[in-house]
């Protein structure tokens, strides 16, 4: 036998076990524990718990969601790579799953190896804020003035390498100004000091910035997304004030351990996309401004795939280091 059809009967036999396995002691035949990168409250957390209730009604089996919070999600992430691939640990992360291989040289996984993509849960757009007394009523005012003042405007994020920040960077280069970054520790700082005129600008979630909006202490100039938002329907896309094709959201996914069975990924997947479409869900996301996402798992694959290498391509073009 060669070597090439060694491999391939290996993988035929591995396909084989797990799927008799899973025929075996039907998916799933115990609680499951999904972890949460980050703290709760958030709306990745907020998100996970909307859909958690509805998959245990759909298992029969409980669905216990734990946060473990901490280094831009990886701690949650290494928890869940270490634990058995058997799909009863998975792990919800965010956008920031394809942010971190971009800046940080020394993450304790490896995306490539330890995990395997299961399904996307929702997407929610960023907005553009500025400070409602600051004169700027438009993503053209904004670019205006700034390249009428190179290297004098500036914006805030919640961090070196949040999504704020890798947003800002891609309206930055898209729009070819010369603006300052001042880097926080959370969006409502950024949030604050915009409202306060200390920052010219910012790219914060739509969760955060809303009720500021409609306290009108926020001037919001357009969404980030390929849609306007139901939330603010009146508020144009990026893409409609000037900037064709621009797009950049906030996501969120669920993963397993890599090496979980090929079935059990294909059922957590299909289950999560009919929680996705009961009613009691998607008014939960859309209270959020949050839109239920729906792919297969090689395509949630090939668009984490295609998201870490648009982060990379940024990071390049903004000039951001991997820490």
């Amino acid at each position: 036998m060669t070597a090439r059809r060694a491999a391939v009967c290996s993988v035929l036999s591995c396909w084989l076990v797990s799927s008799f396995a899973f025929a075996q002691s039907p998916y799933p035949s115990r609680p499951v524990r999904v972890t949460v990168a980050f703290s709760p409250g958030g709306v990745t957390d907020i998100i996970a718990r909307a859909m958690a209730p509805r998959l245990a009604e759909l298992w029969g089996q409980p669905v216990v969601v734990e946060n473990r919070a901490g280094a831009g999600g990886s701690i949650g992430a290494v928890a869940v790579a270490r634990s058995p691939a058997d799909g009863y640990v998975l792990l919800v992360h965010s956008s920031g799953y394809a942010l971190n291989p971009a800046i940080n040289a020394n993450l304790p996984y490896d995306y490539k190896t330890d995990f395997v993509d299961v399904a996307p849960l929702a997407s929610q757009p960023m907005v553009l804020v500025v400070g409602a007394s600051s004169g700027i009523k438009s993503v053209a005012d904004l670019v205006a003035a700034a390249k009428a003042r190179p290297g004098e405007l500036n914006y805030g994020s919640a961090g070196i390498g949040s999504g704020a920040h890798f947003n800002s960077e891609k309206f930055r280069i898209a729009a070819g100004i010369d603006v300052v970054h001042v880097p926080y520790k959370g969006g409502a700082e950024a949030i604050h000091d915009t409202i306060a005129g200390r920052l010219t600008f910012t790219f914060n979630t739509i969760t955060l910035a809303l009720p500021h909006i409609r306290e009108r202490r926020l001037a919001v100039l357009g969404v980030s997304s390929a849609q306007r938002s139901g939330l603010l329907p009146a508020t144009p896309t990026i893409a409609e004030s000037g900037m064709a094709g621009f797009e950049y959201t906030f996501w969120n996914g669920l993963w397993a351990p890599a090496g979980t069975p090929p079935a059990v990924v294909e059922k957590i997947s299909r289950d999560l996309a009919r929680v996705a479409t009961q009613p009691e869900v998607r008014e939960r996301l859309a209270a959020l401004g949050a839109e239920p996402m729906s792919m297969t798992p090689a395509e949630f694959a090939r668009f984490v795939k295609s998201e870490i290498d648009d982060s990379a391509r940024i990071a390049r073009a903004a000039g951001i280091k991997p820490q």
